[in-house]
C-alpha cells in the first residue's frame, strides 16, 4: 500500500527529476544561442563563460547551505567585493605573502557571515534584514578602505595567474583549462562532501524542513546556523579572489547584484526557497544556466536593462515552480 503511494508521487518531486530538468534547460540554453550567433559557439567565447560561471558558481555554493535552511543571504556580493578589497590591502598595501593575502581575503568574508550569524540568531533580526544591512556595511567599508580606487595586482604577477593560468596546461601541452575552473570544481566537491557527508550537512537539512523540532531535539540550533552563515562568507571571500584574480585588481564599486544571479542559480538548480531541499550538483548546473543566459544574451546584443528583466523573470517562474511542486 504504501509502495504504491509512493509511485503515485509527482515526478517533479524527485530530486533526480529537477536535475534533468535543469540539465535539459542550459542545452536548450546553449543550442539555441549557438544557432542564433556563430560568435557564441567561439573558444574564447566559452572560456569566458566558464570564467564568469566560477565566480557566481562560488557565491552560490555558499549560499546553498543558508538556503536549504530557509534562510537568505544578500550580502554575498559586497562580501565578496570587501574579502577582495582586503585582500588587495593584506597584499599590496602591507606587502604580505599572496598566500597570506588569500586567507586573509577567505578569513574576512567569514568574519562576515560570523556577524550574519550572531545577528540572526542572537539578535533576533530577520535574515533579509540582517543581510540587507552587511551588503550596505560591506560595501561602504569597500570603498572607504580602498579610497574609493580599485587596488591593482600589478605587483604580484602571481596573483593573476590563480585564475586565468593553468597547470594542466603546463604538464599537458594543449589542456589549457584555467585554474579557476579547477578552484570551482574543487569548492564544489567540498561542498558536496559537507552537505551529504557530516554533521554541518544533515543539521542543514534539518533546520530548513523544521527548525523548532531540530531545537526540541537537542541540537544547537544557533551555533550551527552561525556555522552555516560562516560557511557562506568564507566561500564568498573565495569568490573574491577569484575576481580579483581574473581583473588583476580588487574593483571596491562591483559586487552589488551578484546576490541575485547567485541566489537565481540556486533555486534554478532546484534547491527550495522554503528550505530543506537543495542538491550542490543542481546549484553548478543553475550557475552554468545563469552564465549562459548572461552570456547569450550579451551576444545577442540585449540591452542591459533587458537582460535584467529576463533574468528577474526567470528567477520568479523558478520560484513559482517550486511553489507548485511543493502543493504537488
Amino acid at each position: 500500500m504504501e509502495l504504491g503511494m509512493n509511485l503515485k508521487k509527482p515526478l517533479l518531486k524527485s530530486d533526480a527529476t529537477q536535475k534533468l530538468l535543469a540539465f535539459a534547460g542550459l542545452i536548450f540554453l546553449f543550442v539555441g544561442f549557438s544557432l542564433a550567433s556563430p560568435n557564441f559557439f567561439k573558444f574564447d567565447n566559452i572560456v569566458s563563460i566558464i570564467l564568469a560561471t566560477c565566480v557566481n558558481g562560488v557565491l552560490a555554493l555558499g549560499v546553498s547551505f543558508v538556503i536549504i535552511t530557509s534562510g537568505i543571504d544578500l550580502s554575498i556580493g559586497t562580501v565578496m567585493t570587501f574579502s577582495a578589497v582586503m585582500s588587495g590591502v593584506f597584499i599590496t598595501f602591507m606587502k604580505l605573502p599572496i598566500p597570506i593575502g588569500i586567507i586573509g581575503g577567505i578569513l574576512a568574508g567569514a568574519a562576515c557571515g560570523i556577524v550574519n550569524g550572531v545577528t540572526i540568531t542572537k539578535m533576533k533580526i530577520p535574515p533579509f534584514i540582517s543581510t540587507l544591512g552587511m551588503m550596505m556595511i560591506t560595501k561602504g567599508l569597500s570603498l572607504v578602505i580602498s579610497g574609493t580606487k580599485p587596488i591593482y595586482f600589478n605587483d604580484s604577477p602571481f596573483y593573476r595567474q590563480i585564475s586565468v593560468g593553468s597547470i594542466l596546461g603546463s604538464m599537458i601541452p594543449g589542456f589549457e583549462i584555467p585554474n579557476a575552473v579547477l578552484i570551482f570544481f574543487a569548492a564544489a566537491i567540498i561542498a558536496s562532501i559537507l552537505l551529504t557527508k557530516t554533521v554541518l550537512g544533515r543539521y542543514t537539512f534539518a533546520l530548513g524542513s523544521n527548525e523548532e523540532a531540530t531545537r526540541l531535539s537537542g541540537v544547537n540550533v544557533n551555533f550551527w546556523k552561525t556555522t552555516i552563515y560562516t560557511l557562506c562568507g568564507a566561500y564568498c571571500g573565495l569568490a573574491g579572489i577569484l575576481m580579483s584574480s581574473r581583473l588583476n585588481s580588487a574593483q571596491p564599486a562591483l559586487g552589488q547584484g551578484y546576490e541575485l544571479d547567485a541566489i537565481a542559480a540556486v533555486v534554478i538548480g532546484g534547491t527550495s526557497l522554503s528550505g530543506g531541499e537543495g542538491t550542490i550538483i543542481g546549484t553548478i548546473i543553475g550557475a552554468f544556466i545563469m552564465s549562459v543566459l548572461t552570456n547569450g544574451l550579451r551576444i545577442l546584443s540585449v540591452p542591459q536593462e533587458w537582460q535584467t528583466v529576463i533574468t528577474g523573470v526567470i528567477l520568479i517562474l523558478a520560484v513559482y515552480a517550486d511553489i507548485v511542486r511543493r502543493k504537488k
